[in-house]
């Protein structure tokens, strides 16, 4: 994937429709710091979105605080939320949550992190024992951890992935569900990626999924509180 100049402008026509950007940076082609991260971070601060880099950090806590606040790509610098597995143990959260919550960091209360608790691939193994001690890893480190994908009833935001209007999945194991039912499921946030950027209008795909999940929310809340 190469993160164009046209790309960027796609994302700029996008900006006003969108709460958060999700990006998977290593698989830009011709990343470049001083064009592809400044060019997004311009997006964001003119649009007022925040950028989560889905990461899905799964490695010992040492080595995920590297790739996190350092190394090529300096995630911590750029990415407002990360994600990250706990199929190596809390360790990783914690590793994660004392790196972003030290005095010495310089993005304190401006970073996040979500735990990649469910995943809408064919035969995920992240349920069951893996889902709970998500939960519990969760409610262990919420100083940093604002969410979740899963909806557990507690006071944490739900990203849900895979929402896609057109179609009910991929040939690789993915599988969508649409805006009304994620956010039926507790979902705060939908993500939708190919249902927009593989449009033939992405901004008026957007605008839609926009309104879909806003009307879903409404009427769940209302349901919610009759």
């Amino acid at each position: 994937m190469h993160m164009s100049d046209i790309e960027l402008r796609l994302n700029s026509s996008l900006g006003p429709y969108i709460a958060v950007f999700k990006t998977h940076i290593d698989i830009v082609e011709d990343f470049d710091r001083s064009t592809t991260i400044k060019g997004l971070q311009a997006l964001a601060a003119k649009h007022n979105f925040l950028v989560f880099e889905d990461r899905k950090f799964v490695d010992i806590g040492n080595t995920i605080q590297k790739q996190y606040h350092g190394g090529a790509l300096r995630i911590s610098e750029w990415a407002h939320i990360v994600n990250a597995s706990v199929l190596a143990g809390d360790g990783i959260v914690e590793a994660l949550t004392k790196t972003g919550t030290d005095d010495e960091f310089p993005y304190v209360g401006d970073r996040a992190l979500l735990i990649l608790a469910e995943m809408t691939t064919k035969g995920s193994l992240a349920v069951g024992e893996y889902t709970k001690a998500s939960i519990e890893s969760a409610r262990k480190h919420s100083q940093f951890v604002i969410g979740e994908r899963i909806h557990d009833g507690e006071d944490f935001v739900v990203f849900t992935t895979g929402v896609n209007r057109a179609t009910k999945g991929d040939s690789l194991g993915q599988q969508y569900q649409t805006s009304e039912m994620a956010i039926k499921q507790g979902a705060d946030f939908i993500i939708t990626g190919r249902g927009i950027y593989a449009a033939e209008d992405p901004v008026e795909m957007v605008k839609l999924y926009q309104k879909e999940g806003w009307d879903a929310y409404l009427a769940r809340t209302s349901q919610a509180e009759a």
